[in-house]
């Protein structure tokens, strides 16, 4: 029993519409893997110029900035599995483009930012949606165990997505990737049509005619500003993403402080796989997570953690020493993994039903937006004081910013939940 206990918690998958689709999701993040791969490889192949492969951050960001919020309103205002199931047909029509413009050979780069920005839209519906859904199928006290088990499939596919698409795209071509993720989908929008009828839990007290608007995402944030523990479990993100997430730097990292190639290598590779891998393996022992009541504290400790690693991976990263440096990123990932867990469950646990989809699409897109963020700060940084230094730096006030916002908000670190 006490080595079964270090393993993931696997009670919610004896839920059958969890279990269709946890298992659907093992099957769709993989072929979403592969388009993730596909797209900027496909435009730096039809334009050899890194400034177009950029274009898809803005055209990703702004659609899942307005489609998010939007989406969590929409999730609050009609069945969710309804709009589970349209968003899925979304994903799979975005999906079904994407192939048909790479089969027919039409090489838009204008066209290929589009589809995209589109899939961007309805990935930022359905994700709030699909998270929201869990508090109506699941006891409270599995919540946990859920979020790790779907966590653990997101960063498998993080790892398996891109290693088997970037082997496949010299072989098999851009369209045949395409068209997997299209075929894989139809997996979750089976096991999205076979969840049970999901109304909203009471009548939407704005757009009680019509399509919810703007009213309803302005009372989603008003919500959100009288739930302090809710808005430290975003700000504390916001903390460790934009000073803690240093992948901008790994394409320097690798070849100035490792030695690879400037177009790449296995350095570069193993860095940016080494966070997803930790979190992996620490999904897989994610036990205690259900386990834990301080969820508050919890979160706050593996964000210290989170930023000691990224202190400890900068001075490895100085020193030019590749192995440990990989093993801070995967203790990274591990606490990251963990601190998402328990951020997510006090969003489902502590949000009223009534604005959970809401709540849920700001969510999506502070965890969106943090890494992005991060990507622009530590960029600048780097070309100011050094790839080290940025690091290093921005890990420490990570540490130093989650502390003090925890004693601005003692009340984050005081919630707990019965176990």
């Amino acid at each position: 029993m006490g080595v079964r206990a270090l393993f993931a918690d696997t009670r919610p998958l004896h839920d059958p519409h969890f279990r269709r689709l946890w298992t659907a999701n093992i099957i769709t993040v993989i072929g979403a893997q592969l388009t993730v791969v596909a797209v900027p490889a496909q435009l730096y192949a039809l334009t050899g110029n890194s400034a177009y492969v950029g274009l898809t951050g803005l055209f990703g960001l702004v659609p899942l900035v307005v489609f998010g919020l939007w989406g969590g309103a929409l999730a609050d205002f009609m069945d969710r599995r309804l709009l589970m199931v349209l968003s899925t047909i979304g994903l799979i029509l975005t999906a079904a483009m994407f192939w048909l413009q790479a089969a027919t050979d039409v090489g838009n780069v204008w066209l290929i930012l589009t589809i995209f920005a589109l899939q961007q839209a309805f990935f930022a519906i359905n994700q709030p949606t699909r998270t929201s859904i869990l508090p109506r199928l699941l006891p409270r006290g599995q919540l946990p165990a859920a979020n790790s088990l779907n966590m653990t499939v997101m960063q498998f596919g993080a790892i398996a997505g891109p290693l088997v698409g970037g082997a496949l795209i010299p072989v098999l071509g851009f369209s045949w990737l395409y068209l997997a993720d299209t075929v894989f989908l139809l997996a979750t929008l089976w096991a999205a049509v076979r969840l049970p009828a999901l109304p909203p839990a009471s009548a939407p007290t704005s757009a009680p005619a019509g399509v919810p608007g703007l009213r309803s995402v302005v009372e989603g944030f008003s919500y959100l500003r009288a739930q302090p523990v809710l808005m430290m479990s975003f700000l504390v993100d916001v903390i460790a993403m934009m000073f803690g997430m240093p992948r901008a730097l790994f394409p320097q990292m690798a070849h100035e402080s490792f030695g690879g190639p400037s177009e790449g290598g296995l350095a570069f590779a193993l860095l940016f796989a080494a966070i997803p891998a930790g979190a992996l393996l620490g999904g897989i022992l994610s036990g205690w997570i259900s386990r834990v009541s301080r969820q508050g504290r919890a979160v706050v400790l593996c964000i210290v953690v989170w930023g000691g690693a990224m202190v400890g991976f900068g001075l490895f990263v100085w020193q030019g020493l590749l192995l440990p440096a990989l093993a801070m990123l995967a203790l990274g990932g591990a606490a990251d993994m963990a601190s998402a867990a328990f951020r997510q469950t006090i969003l489902q646990e502590a949000a009223s039903d009534e604005v959970r989809g809401r709540l849920q699409g700001i969510f999506i897109v502070v965890v969106a937006g943090g890494p992005r963020m991060a990507d622009t700060l530590h960029g600048a940084a780097a070309a100011v004081v050094g790839t080290v230094v940025a690091t290093t730096g921005g890990g420490a006030l990570v540490v130093i910013g989650v502390v003090l916002a925890a004693l601005l908000v003692p009340a984050f670190v005081r919630y707990r939940v019965a176990r």
